[in-house]
């Protein structure tokens, strides 16, 4: 376990570093530096999503920090999976050093290129699969398939005189996967024989115990409730899970219903698949959603975005009555998704609102209508008995996701000290085998709000939650610039509270008393005037109405 708070000394000839910038602690913005022989080479680059006590946030970036001044030592980014988590912040990256180099799968980079035409940057791209070697740089790049709820993922090997690393990126080992594409054992198997003397392994199940669930189990679950549903069924999933849409194309194909597909990041995900390959629709199944109004409600069903309860995202705008479509009885909801740790007042809500509207709402947990992406313990273990690897650092999960990853580790024979909890921030150099904590970067978190990126700080984020908790209260005072006497006010003004501005009236007179006060001891400073008027409103509403809202003193000298 990292305790240590500190830079990292000048990196030795020979040595690599792997420094975790997001992903340790939180499930999301899965980034990894790293460095050889002065070179950087970056793994994923994803966003995390707000939750409620983040308000007005949009998205959440890794801390550039780590590698600022050094944008011209990347040799490129290597992409695992077009997932969110890992693709999101790769715009604010480009946008510091747009011809840094995008490396991962043919489906990868095309969400990717999406993404980034909406940001006006056309990025330089090379595009990989697995079986191929590539170097870059010092780098020399072996890419593995391995399986998730998203197609075309895939595990990277990283060799350096230092060593080899193998990093997962996002995976499970789903033996009959609808695509029939494996997780590659034997590639596992054969780097293992080589040697891997470092494992970066997902962690996000590694508290389940047993296997994850077949993805082709969820296939005759939705035909069986598509096919009874009596009007109209409306599907939540992520907007990058193609094979879930996929067997939704299949049931209501099967059951004579037309597909519409709703939310901006849907459709254009779903027309990269289709164009890709990856997708395969009937003739005739899909129609656009403003046109799916004319059908009858038995013969239609709508493929959404908002299965985690984003306040914006097509469902929850559906519960609200604030989309063009009005769920009501004898809909029929399916939430074809997890709960991202964090989303679950979120989600509840939204399931409470569809419910409350007539709506029969299916999700997991009242039918198996998802499965998990992540390996769970048991598809772990095999992992660590087939690679062996010398050390291990697990990523991409909450605390008690990386505890119990590290534990598997452990019953598997990996020494205790070789298993690496990290944080993000953590240096850890490989040289010969050995694994050594040499640092702790301090890294924040950069919020995107609007337009703005990084302006908005955690002192910002406590202010917006005291104005939404407790309210807010101005004081408006003007006094005389010379002898500091009150000539108007003081006038208060409140918003949220339930009370009426005329009970503040007994506090008014404490504050004129204590700016007299203030004045008779020689005090002018209008700045000095208005910590007297925040001190004594404070003092006051916190012991009168037990609140402490956000107060605004204005003392105007005239």
């Amino acid at each position: 376990m990292t305790n240590t708070v500190s830079a990292p000394a000048k990196l030795a000839p020979g040595t690599l570093r792997v420094t975790p910038v997001g992903g340790l602690g939180e499930i999301g913005r899965n980034m990894t530096v790293f460095e050889f022989d002065g070179k950087l080479l970056i793994v994923d680059c994803g966003v995390l999503f707000p939750e409620e006590h983040q308000p007005g946030v949009d998205l959440i970036l890794p801390d550039f920090e780590a590698i600022r001044g050094r944008l011209d030592d990347i040799v490129g980014v290597v992409l695992t999976h077009g997932h969110e988590d890992h693709i999101g912040a790769v715009p604010y990256l480009l946008k510091r050093k747009g011809d840094i180099p995008l490396i991962g799968s043919q489906l990868t980079l095309a969400l990717v290129e999406a993404k980034l035409k909406e940001h006006r940057i056309k990025p330089y791209t090379l595009t990989v699969k697995e079986g191929q070697r590539e170097q870059v740089g010092p780098f020399d790049l072996e890419f593995v398939a391995v399986n998730h709820s998203i197609p075309d993922a895939l595990a990277v090997g990283i060799r350096t005189p230092a060593g080899l690393v193998l990093a997962t990126g996002d995976f499970k080992m789903d033996q009959l996967p609808l695509d029939g594409r494996l997780t590659d054992l034997r590639a596992f198997a054969r780097l293992g024989e080589e040697g891997v003397d470092m494992f970066l392994v997902d962690s996000t199940n590694a508290d389940v115990p047993g296997f994850t669930p077949l993805e082709r189990a969820i296939g005759p679950v939705l035909d069986q409730v598509i096919g009874k549903a009596p009007r109209r069924v409306i599907v939540a999933s992520f907007s990058s899970h193609i094979h879930r849409v996929q067997q939704v194309i299949d049931a209501a194909a099967a059951h004579g219903r037309r597909v519409a597909f709703l939310g901006r990041s849907m459709v254009r995900n779903m027309t990269i698949a289709e164009q890709l390959g990856y997708l395969t629709v009937p003739d005739g199944v899909l129609i656009d959603y403003k046109k799916a109004k004319d059908l009858p409600d038995d013969r239609i069903v709508y493929m959404s975005t908002g299965s985690q309860g984003e306040p914006m995202a097509v469902l929850s705008r559906m519960a609200n009555l604030d989309h063009a479509i009005e769920p009501g009885e004898g809909d029929t909801v399916i939430l074809a998704s997890s709960l991202i740790p964090g989303n679950e007042n979120a989600v509840y809500r939204v399931i409470d609102g569809l419910t409350k509207l007539g709506a029969n709402v299916v999700h997991k947990a009242n039918a198996k209508v998802h499965v998990s992406g992540h390996a769970a313990a048991g598809e772990l273990l095999y992992c660590y008995n087939i690679l062996k690897p010398k050390n291990v650092l697990p990523v991409h999960g909450e605390y008690r996701h990386l505890m119990a990853n590290a534990k598997l580790a452990q019953d598997s024979g990996i020494p205790a000290e070789n298993t690496i909890i990290a944080e993000n921030g953590t240096v850890i150099d490989l040289k010969d085998g050995v694994a050594t904590v040499a640092g702790q970067l301090d890294l924040g978190f950069v919020y995107v709000d609007g337009s703005s990126v990084g302006e908005i700080t955690d002192a910002d984020l406590k202010d917006r939650r005291i104005l939404g908790e407790e309210g807010f209260i101005s004081v408006i005072v003007v006094v005389d610039a010379a002898s500091g006497r009150i000539i108007t006010g003081p006038e208060i003004h409140a918003r949220g509270f339930a009370e009426d501005d005329a009970v503040f009236d007994s506090v008014k007179p404490k504050i004129a008393q204590a700016l007299t006060e203030a004045a008779q001891s020689g005090v002018r400073d209008q700045h000095a005037l208005q910590q007297v008027v925040r001190r004594t409103i404070g003092r006051w509403v916190n012991q009168s109405l037990r609140r402490r809202p956000m107060i605004v003193p204005m003392v105007i000298e005239a």
